[in-house]
């Protein structure tokens, strides 16, 4: 069977998800088909238990504010995440005020986030970092305390049993949440197939894509459900597939994609099973990553709001598999590695033996020694109490370097052909949190006219109100989009229960 459509989204998560919403608005006209291979939408990275859920807006996140060689703290990228969340607010904001989507249950709640650290030079560092962001509207709110008897109110589950003389530091955002990304994803899905011109294919393996030479790109499946093979031509292909958009690019041949490789990471949490505990508990507290750790494994013990239910969850624990999916294949990493990326791989994996050693260690860990891990952010936890699951599967970049040869990146990395007809996406973390903005920076490669165009800017603005403008340089202008989206998306300091 061979089709064809304007665009074809690889992957049913939230990229895809976000990727077919603003093109719907701005091409009403256009054909949109999206392809999954799983049964489900949003059931990789997006799904709610396979990530922290934590709306990363840099309000907590220690690892997006580094220290520099001179002693100071280096927000750049703190910013720009802050930001982008709220990007991704206005979006989700509109889309809930047009009815476009809709849940049985919030997919957004508001929940503190908070900075959690001890001893002298964590909280000289944290005390820094809070110094340096609320020179900024957008963090002006932020409270910093290092009084056991305030923090004890923020956190009290935290503070029960804890040596009183204990040198702690802690700073607090109201305005964090805690997102269903699993939920806002299907909502968006849902709208989607509503639309002329739409479809959504479920259960179907891409098994090629070749560009060709009148600049159509042929994609090639397979129905998993009927084993039928299909074909379809589209002008434009988004690779959005989680862990799985590495092969994917490959497969597309294109040579801007040579030289990346990818190094997968398991992460595992322990989930609280005494409902009494988790009453406890109403923020999202992260402490420091350890030496050597990827960003994904910033210890936090997080509240979870998941389809209407509270959780309490702790970690996470970082593993390795050879998997590039959660259900993918033992297979994906030795399959990913081609002539082009073997070098890259083997330097950055020389270069980052303390990534190496974490693992290792992580790996090996027994119950006992991840539970001692929890008892240094809750001193009174009970083994019995807690549960190990397993979250999501992740794969860092590694890109070819001239000086190095390759090297290990963290974050989201949009690869283009030269032609801007074809995008992939790969990466990880903040990922589902900037979508809008990581999807806006794919518009703004691949169809540069068609976003300075008076109508495509007319729907951008109205989409998302603060488009072409600085919330980061306008703290005033941060707290009126804001005070909307929390008035739309009903965070308006409402307790979670």
């Amino acid at each position: 069977m061979q089709k064809t459509s304007d665009f074809t989204l690889i992957g049913a998560g939230i990229m895809s998800a976000t990727l077919g919403v603003l093109l719907k608005q701005l091409k009403p006209d256009a054909t949109i088909t999206i392809f999954e291979r799983l049964d489900k939408v949003g059931a990789e990275s997006s799904a709610a238990w396979n990530n922290a859920g934590t709306g990363h807006s840099a309000f907590c996140e220690l690892n997006y504010t580094p220290l520099k060689e001179d002693g100071s703290v280096d927000i750049s990228k703190a910013l720009k995440i802050s930001e982008a969340f709220e990007v991704s607010k206005q979006l989700w904001a509109y889309l809930s005020n047009q009815k476009m989507i809709k849940a049985e249950t919030p997919f957004i709640n508001d929940i503190d986030h908070m900075s959690f650290v001890w001893g002298e030079e964590n909280m000289s560092f944290l005390k820094k970092r809070f110094n340096a962001l609320t020179q900024y509207g957008m963090f002006d709110d932020m409270l910093y305390s290092e009084s056991h008897d305030e923090i004890a109110d923020w956190i009290p589950l935290m503070m029960k049993g804890r040596d009183p003389n204990e040198k702690i530091a802690v700073t607090k955002m109201a305005i964090g949440t805690d997102v269903n990304f699993g939920a806002i994803t299907r909502s968006m899905i849902d709208y989607l197939k509503t639309c002329d011109g739409v479809e959504v294919h479920l259960g179907h393996q891409v098994n090629d894509i070749v560009e060709e030479k009148n600049g159509l790109w042929k994609v090639e499946l397979e129905d998993l459900n009927t084993d039928e093979d299909k074909i379809i031509f589209s002008q434009f292909v988004f690779i959005g597939a989680g862990g799985g958009a590495l092969k994917l690019l490959e497969k597309s041949d294109i040579p801007e994609g040579r030289g990346f490789g990818g190094f997968p990471v398991s992460g595992q949490f322990l989930r609280c099973l005494n409902p009494d505990v988790v009453l406890q508990h109403e923020a999202k507290v992260y402490g420091k990553a350890a030496y050597g750790s990827p960003p994904m494994s910033v210890p936090h013990l997080d509240t979870r709001m998941l389809d209407g239910e509270r959780s309490l969850l702790f970690g996470p624990y970082a593993g390795f598999s050879t998997k590039f999916l959660k259900q993918g294949s033992y297979m994906d990493l030795l399959s990913s590695i081609e002539a082009h990326n073997i070098w890259p791989m083997l330097s950055a994996g020389m270069q980052n033996f303390s990534l190496t050693k974490y693992l290792i260690g992580q790996v090996v860990q027994s119950p006992e020694d991840r539970f001692a891990f929890l008892k240094s952010y809750y001193p009174e936890a009970v083994f019995e109490d807690w549960e190990l699951v397993t979250a999501g599967q992740r794969v860092q970049i590694i890109k070819k370097d001239a000086e190095k040869g390759g090297v290990l990146k963290f974050g989201t990395e949009i690869v283009t052909n030269k032609d801007k007809t074809l995008a992939a996406l790969l990466g990880a973390s903040p990922g589902a949190s900037t979508s809008v903005s990581i999807m806006l920076d794919v518009l703004d490669t691949c169809f540069p006219e068609e976003m300075k165009s008076n109508d495509w800017l007319a729907k951008l603005k109205e989409m998302i109100p603060s488009y072409g403008r600085s919330l980061i340089e306008d703290g005033a202008y941060c707290g009126e989009v804001r005070d909307y989206t929390s008035r739309i998306l009903k965070l308006e300091d409402e307790a979670v229960s």
